[in-house]
Order: C-alpha cells, then structure tokens, then sequence
C-alpha cells in the first residue's frame, strides 16, 4: 500500500520503531538509522519491530555520518524521531532547518508529553502518560490498583498508531500540495483522544467518575472469571439481547437478580455467584458451553497458546521466526495475509544506503 514511500527512522524506544514497523508492514521503505551501539545492552541483534526494515549505523556525533543523515533525510518523504524536544534542534536537524531544503518532508515527532507544556523534557513511560491523561482511570476492578496491559493504551494505542496516522495524512497533504508538515505525537494526546469514545456514554448515564460504577467497568457482566483450573475466561454482554443468551447459558434466566441487568444494587450479589460459579468448571468446559454463540464470552489466552484456537489459527495471525514469536501485519488488505520481511541485522545494509546516497 506504501510502495515508493521511504521513512527514516532514528532509533529509539517503544512507540517511534513500532511506528515505523507498522509502516514497513505497509510497503514502506523505512531505512531505521541505528547508534553504533544498542541503547539497551540487552537488545537483540535481530528486533521484532525492524522487521521489514533496512539498517544504516550512523554516529550523529561525527561531522561526515552528520552530513550523511541529511543526505539521507533528503531522499525521504517522512522522518521518525522519539528524543526529548530540542535534541534534533541541537544535532541541526530540527524541522526548520531540514524544511529549508527539502519543504515536503513529514517530520514525525514521537514523545509522552509533547513538545511543549512544563513536563515536555520531563522523563516518563506508557503508565505515567496514561494516568495523566485519564485513560488509565477505568483500568482494572474498583478497589485494585489501575493496571492496563504494559504500552497497549498509552505506547501503542495513544502513540505509535496516532504518529502513524498523522504521518499518513502528512503524506497526502505533502501529494497534493508539495507542502510537509510537523506530526506532533504525544502519548498523553493520543491517550485522552482514545478516551472519547467512552466519555461519549457519559451524556446518557452509563460513565460515572467512580471506579466500579460505570457501564463498562463494573457490572457483573463486563469482567473477567477465574476456572476451576486458574485460567481465566472474559464475559462482556452488554446488550440485553447478548445477556439474555449468556444467562439462557448458565441457566440464570428464571433468576430474579440476574433479571436486573442494569441495577447496581445486585451488581455484587450477581458477581459474587458468577464468581462461585465459574470456579466450579475448567476453563474448556465453559468454551464448550459458549461456543458458536452470542454471549460475548470469550477465553483469555497466553499469546503463545492464542493460536491453538480454531478462529485465530484459520486467520494465521501469530507465527514464528527463529522460534520467535510474533504477529502478522494488520490490517489487512482484500483480505490477503501478508508476509512481513524479516528484520535486519544492525547496520546489515550500511554501505548499500550509503552507496546510493554518496
């Protein structure tokens, strides 16, 4: 979908290389920009996220590899950087100077505070941004600690796909007009955006400031279960059409609880038997009895187990490269798997780019 797009991207972190992947995974040509060593000593050789990829070391700190990086910008439609503002503007490659020369360029900018505001040059991570923003509120069940999956909603979900998106409206502004522009990625932008949806049911009184109160995040039918085997199963029938098939399921149906959906007065009573009950059986049981039906109940899988269920392996979602476990591009296109390319060695194509650059 992106053939004859080049990104490049400087090392980093989290967010920016996942971005990067994801554009790879898109047909880009993304040429990642590596420091002569990994900024985690305990980095692998071969990456996940520079699959796809092709690897250029650089030292920014020496005046030819310096010249070197503007060449390549020069050859670029879009830039992907992850630093503390100010550190590009330092190295003379601020999106001012490098828009003087190439004005089409898309200067992806990808932090947790933004480039401006008090804690723009603070340090922070996915959960730092996310409790700021407010999206970390609603995680995890009244009366634990807010916990959400490590970078899904801030990393991932409130930074990485929203630098992708605005790198490719970026992009076809830069098509139409000749003109590029500065993305401006913060993770705690991204994160309270991602929010909308669920404030949106606040005007019809299903969010409430409370934790455990809400529509979403405290009903009995809209959490998770231990089995008799500590797995766990997941149940969110929000619609009553769906809830009457999960409690026809369980044989809850004549139960005069379990026939006030919305009233928060049994909502404990109503978790407390879901609890007891679910603990009875293992976790196949209750796949057996949901199976192939409405009642929004789905198991909650290790992803090394996830593809041993039929939908997620027809789908062919999950595989293996070097016994190294990982996902396969999304979304997809005319309903085609693609075949990610595999991820370079650090600095594998160095003289290649540097041959066509020079």
């Amino acid at each position: 979908m992106l053939e004859g797009i080049r990104i490049i991207e400087l090392e980093g972190l989290g967010p920016g290389p996942f971005a990067a992947m994801m554009l790879a995974d898109l047909g880009a040509d993304v040429i990642v920009v590596h420091r002569p060593s990994p900024s985690i000593s305990s980095m692998p050789e071969k990456n996940i996220i520079d699959r796809g990829k092709r690897s250029i070391i650089l030292d920014l700190k020496k005046k030819d590899d310096l010249a070197n990086m503007k060449k390549l910008i020069a050859t670029a439609d879009g830039l992907i950087e992850g630093f503390r503002p100010g550190v590009m503007e330092g190295l003379g490659l601020g999106p001012e100077v490098v828009h003087k020369d190439h004005p089409g360029l898309v200067y992806g900018r990808m932090t947790g505070w933004g480039q401006n505001g008090p804690k723009a040059k603070d340090a922070g991570h996915d959960l730092n941004y996310i409790a700021l923003s407010g999206a970390l509120w609603y995680a995890s069940s009244a009366g634990t600690p807010p916990f959400t999956p490590p970078t899904l909603a801030g990393d991932i979900g409130g930074g990485a796909l929203y630098l992708v998106a605005g790198i490719l409206a970026g992009l076809l502004r830069a098509q139409s007009t000749g003109k590029g522009t500065v993305v401006d990625a913060a993770i705690v932008d991204g994160s309270a955006h991602m929010m909308n949806l669920l404030m949106s049911t606040q005007a019809v009184g299903l969010l409430s400031p409370i934790r455990g109160e809400s529509f979403l995040d405290g009903p009995p039918w809209s959490r998770c279960y231990a089995c008799a085997d500590d797995e766990w199963i997941s149940v969110q029938c929000l619609e009553p059409k769906f809830y009457a098939v999960f409690i026809e399921k369980l044989g809850l149906q004549d139960d005069p609880d379990f026939n006030q959906q919305n009233d928060q007065s049994v909502w404990p009573k109503m978790t407390a038997e879901l609890e007891q009950l679910f603990s009875q059986y293992p976790l196949k049981h209750w796949q057996e009895l949901f199976e192939n039906s409405d009642a929004c109940v789905a198991p909650v899988y290790r992803p090394q187990e996830s593809n041993n269920h039929p939908h997620i392996a027809e789908r062919d979602i999950w595989f293996k490269v070097n016994e190294e476990l990982q996902a396969r591009p999304a979304p997809r296109f005319d309903d085609q798997i693609q075949e990610p390319k595999p991820s370079p060695r650090r600095g594998e194509h160095t003289q290649e780019i540097l041959n066509s650059i020079l």
